[in-house]
């Protein structure tokens, strides 16, 4: 029944590396279920490790259920950040087809943050734009961890003018932090590219469906969000500056971001009491990275549901629609 304790850690540790901070009873409970489950065992022990199974895997479910019933805003920007979630990607191959991405801004050079191009959804042409931060250390670097610099907002705004040209729907999914700070992003016009992705997705006349799968940062996120219908997943976060910076900003001190997050009204719930979002996607308890699957299949419906709503208005009602829906949101929280 023994089995080396360099393994036992190394197999505890592969488990508990996936938790969040505020997951750690859970943890507890799951690294002990696979701990048993990968014990050599005899026959003798067999029942009575499978009844104890049982048992601690019931715990964990009430655990996990507990714990996911009362998160605060900031459990809720950690579940949003969590490295194992379905990202952009995991998405485009859940349910577009024939996707073929397009690069360059023809201005500078390619920037791997955003990744934007043409496919087929339900068999029907779409452009698909949205940040991709990677699954490795490798991807991330490669994806500057999804913040953009000034080509990437410069090659959404191409693909949506080409989207808009052809009379093609647009679908833009968002996970950044926000757009890149650089000294080089800034000196290369990175608010003006954000603005022009901004007013782009305003002016464009076909329908625009936006998905924030994780973190809605700033106009990181609004550059490719301004859309008809803006849907959130049940446990991702948008806001106006991330906690971190703002806790900076406030108070000189970034380890004071828990307190700005439970100040802001960053959730899903908040901003659909606030009009700022059109609608919420369900995650599994524990969050999408527990079942990707079934929340690329939700994201899909969801958007499947809102294409049908915005196919019954003209292209003049689609532009006009979506600048009143911001221009009223101002008004609603001025």
């Amino acid at each position: 029944m023994q089995i080396s304790g360099y393994k036992k850690i190394d197999r505890i540790l592969a488990v508990m590396r996936s938790y969040l901070e505020f997951e750690k009873p859970l943890a507890d409970l799951e690294g002990r279920i696979h701990e048993l489950k990968t014990v050599d065992r005899d026959d003798n022990d067999s029942k009575n490790l499978g009844d104890e199974i049982v048992r601690l895997e019931e715990k964990a479910r009430v655990t996990l259920e507990d714990l996911y019933s009362k998160l605060t805003p900031w459990h809720k920007t950690q579940v949003a950040r969590h490295p194992d979630r379905p990202h952009f990607m995991d998405y485009v191959s859940g349910f577009i087809s024939n996707f073929i991405p397009i690069a360059g801004d023809r201005s500078f050079s390619e920037d791997h943050a955003i990744i934007a191009g043409f496919g087929r959804f339900d068999g029907e042409s779409v452009a698909v734009i949205g940040q991709e931060k990677g699954h490795d250390t490798k991807s991330r670097l490669k994806r500057n961890f999804g913040m953009a610099r000034p080509e990437g907002y410069r090659k959404a705004t191409r693909v949506m003018e080409l989207a808009d040209r052809f009379e093609i729907p647009i679908i833009t999914i968002v996970d950044t932090a926000g757009a890149y700070p650089g000294i080089g992003a800034e000196e290369r016009g990175q608010a003006q590219a954000i603005a022009r992705s901004t007013q782009t997705c305003l002016n464009v006349k076909v329908p625009l469906i936006s998905v924030i799968i994780g973190e809605g940062g700033s106009g990181g996120a609004i550059a490719l969000a301004t859309a008809n219908r803006v849907y959130m997943l049940e446990h991702a976060i948008y806001s106006v500056i991330s906690p971190e910076a703002g806790a900076s900003i406030l108070w000189r001190d970034a380890t004071r971001a828990m307190d700005v997050a439970n100040s802001m009204k960053i959730t899903s719930s908040d901003l659909q009491q606030l009009g700022v979002i059109d609608g919420i996607i369900d995650e599994p308890v524990g969050g999408a990275h527990r079942s990707p699957e079934l929340v690329i299949e939700n994201t899909a419906q969801t958007i499947r549901q809102g294409l049908a709503e915005l196919a019954e208005l003209d292209p003049e009602q689609l532009r006009q629609g979506r600048q009143e829906k911001f221009l009223a949101i101002g008004r609603n929280l001025s």
